[in-house]
């Protein structure tokens, strides 16, 4: 008698619906106006379907494994050959989550994320430093800019950094479709470029936040004084600063000054709800000036954090240019709304796929980068929805990802030229 067993039957992978889900058909609705045909428009509908489904792995090879009646090659040229702007579409996307329900305090967050890479083929990719793996590594990298309220965010743009040895590599360049128009800029003029876009379409925002890769950049600072941008940027321990504006006035580093505060002078304050309770530190604002490198200086606010009693964990730095009669617990809020993108670029590789993409091309990067924010913002669009069906009129709302994350709870004011 064969005793032998049976292999065990290979688990089928859900497909996805061939009818649009009436919710996903509403919210693309707008957005078809970009495609000259009808049938490019449902490539569109099955390409954020696969994107939105449980499908582990989401290139175009896999997923058209899962979506009915369509193929490989019609996901690819939806990416790369078919004729539709990426960029408008992505305006129209932008003008639908700026018509959901507002606390009018909303910020821009700047970041960049790293997708890793083997080879040298694929546009802007190099050895470089991201700050995804915290080592140098064979990576592309993107600039990105968030929109971010106290209980809900989403992405407003992303742009590929395309490294100097690129930027002058004409055959590289053609092989990877990198458009003429595109030059070398450093990470600081990007983000400042994306800001310019978030304003042309009129997405309002009370200030500019992000790390200290951008705040200790006395370009990416000056940019945004320039544009009379209002800003709480994160700073290192060597960030310079002087406590008058003369010139004879010593410049110093900012942890130096700030070890050198009276322990009463710093304030504890909670600035958002965590898993175990409220997130809680020990801030300090001292009124002084920045000191670029040829010696201009600039007036804010260089702000301190610290461990409260009982807690661990580094010190942190920020400057701000608000005005002096803003509320510290308002900055401190403003600066720590910084995890939202952090939140997005985690749930858009490990949910969205935005991390698999495969080829090769500049425009077929943006384009899927573009369609995975379309994914991210839908799914924001139906809980927002969601919430207004559920929630008395002037009740508080909770935080919202599509992976829940942390709310900010302190009020926030102020203004910029954004607004």
């Amino acid at each position: 008698m064969n005793t032998m067993k049976s292999p065990p039957k290979q688990e089928r992978m859900p497909q996805v619906p061939q009818s649009p889900l009436p919710e996903l058909a509403e919210f693309l609705a707008p957005l078809r106006v970009h495609f000259t045909q009808g049938p490019s428009a449902e490539t569109l509908r099955q390409y954020v379907s696969g994107l939105l489904s449980e499908h582990p792995n989401k290139n175009c090879d896999t997923l058209a494994a899962v979506m009915p009646e369509m193929s490989e090659q019609q996901l690819q040229y939806l990416l790369t050959d078919m004729v539709w702007d990426e960029q408008a579409l992505n305006r129209q996307r932008i003008a639908q989550m700026l018509e959901l329900p507002s606390d009018g305090d909303g910020v821009l967050i700047f970041d960049d994320t790293g997708f890793e890479k083997k080879g040298r083929h694929s546009a802007g990719v190099a050895r470089q430093y991201t700050g995804t793996v915290g080592k140098i590594t064979n990576c592309q990298v993107t600039v990105n800019c968030h929109y971010a309220e106290r209980t809900v965010a989403w992405p407003v743009a992303t742009r590929l950094y395309l490294p100097e040895g690129w930027a002058a590599d004409e055959a590289r360049r053609k092989r990877a479709h990198v458009p003429k128009d595109v030059t070398f800029q450093t990470k600081a003029a990007i983000a400042l470029a994306l800001l310019d876009e978030a304003n042309r379409c009129e997405v309002k925002h009370a200030c500019v936040t992000g790390d200290a890769d951008y705040g200790d950049n006395p370009n990416f600072l000056n940019g945004l004084a320039e544009r009379q941008e209002r800003h709480v940027m994160a700073v290192r321990a060597n960030f310079s600063v002087a406590l008058g504006r003369a010139p004879d006035r010593p410049v110093r580093r900012v942890d130096e000054v700030l070890v050198a505060q009276p322990r009463h002078a710093w304030r504890s304050i909670a600035w958002s709800e965590g898993a175990k309770g409220r997130w809680r530190a020990k801030f300090l604002a001292l009124r002084c000036w920045r000191v670029d490198g040829d010696g201009t200086r600039h007036v804010g606010w260089l702000i301190g954090q610290r461990p409260g009693r009982g807690q661990h964990g580094d010190w942190k730095y920020f400057w701000s240019d608000f005005p002096p009669t803003t509320p510290l617990a308002v900055l401190v809020e403003y600066a720590h709304r910084r995890h939202w993108v952090e939140q997005y670029h985690e749930e858009a590789k490990t949910e969205l796929g935005w991390d698999q993409y495969q080829g090769r091309r500049w425009d077929g990067f943006h384009r899927q980068a573009v369609l995975v924010m379309v994914s991210y913002s839908f799914l924001v669009w139906v809980e927002a929805r969601s919430r207004r069906q559920r929630q008395g009129r002037g009740r508080p709302r909770a935080a919202f990802s599509p992976t829940p994350g942390s709310a900010a709870t302190l009020a926030a004011r102020g203004a910029s030229a954004g607004e």
